[in-house]
């Protein structure tokens, strides 16, 4: 619930921006530091995540046009210049992105999909803290003890005691990375990691926009995040049969201990 930390003469630092910045620095270090554990270009990492930020921030912004068209044809400057976002655009967007990036340097998409993945759920994690500060992706009105109330100048309503759902999101976001890296080290088939992310994020997803009260658009009676998130877990289901089809191992971690034992004496 700080929407700007520090102001110095005419540059503002917002709390969503820097978590941001944190979330993509810290997401770019962990997935670097697993591709040298699993053998994998390290600095196709560093591309993928530019490429990922990019277009997942265009996606993203997209999806938010798409769902708010209606806002958009009366002011389409205001809805482009707005700080709306829907998240399921850029994680789309970055994906499809990364894929024709693998495709055109010929590297296995799948191999770097799995890396990637835990990183992404720190990312959003982080995103959701900011989410928080800046008072937007807010919860329902509640009296229980762990609802929180807004100061004015947020985007949630002020003075009205909501559920903190920007906060059980990054906590499962951040579960789910750390699940996510437990399971690699077990994972049989290639692209089984992604598999899982889509599974476990859409679920959560799912079930958290129950408690959400943020104007975020509809598909019938589910909230377009909703009707999204049936689908990633459609797709995770078809990827992990599609994956044991193939029978192509997953990527392990790599042991360097006899190395690094040859190397001390």
């Amino acid at each position: 619930m700080l929407k700007d930390i520090i102001t110095i003469g005419g540059l503002t630092v917002h709390g969503y921006g820097l978590m941001i910045a944190i979330g993509f620095m810290l997401a770019v270090f962990v997935a670097m530091h697993r591709a040298k554990g699993y053998g994998l270009n390290q600095e196709s990492i560093i591309d993928i995540a530019l490429i990922a930020i990019i277009c997942g921030f265009l996606g993203a912004k997209l999806l938010y046009i798409i769902v708010e068209f209606k806002d958009f044809v009366k002011d389409p400057i205001g809805v482009i210049g707005s700080e709306g976002f829907v998240v399921y655009g850029g994680l789309i967007a970055g994906v499809l992105s990364c894929m024709l990036y693998c495709i055109k340097k010929k590297l296995s998409f799948m191999s770097y999909f799995d890396i990637v993945m835990p990183s992404i759920s720190i990312a959003q994690g982080f995103g959701r803290i900011g989410c928080f500060m800046a008072g937007c992706c807010y919860g329902r009105e509640t009296d229980c003890a762990i609802g929180v109330v807004f100061p004015a100048d947020s985007m949630a309503p002020a003075g009205v005691r909501v559920l903190p759902t920007q906060l059980f999101s990054a906590a499962g976001d951040f579960l789910i990375a750390g699940i996510l890296v437990l399971y690699a080290r077990r994972a049989k088939y290639k692209g089984n990691v992604a598999a899982l992310y889509l599974a476990l994020y859409g679920v959560g997803r799912f079930l958290i926009e129950f408690l959400r009260d943020d104007e975020r658009g509809a598909v019938g009676f589910l909230s377009t995040s909703q009707f999204i998130s049936i689908f990633f877990v459609i797709i995770a289901g078809v990827l992990f049969y599609v994956n044991k089809k193939r029978g192509v191992e997953a990527d392990k971690l790599i042991d360097t201990s006899n190395e690094q034992q040859k190397g001390s004496l």
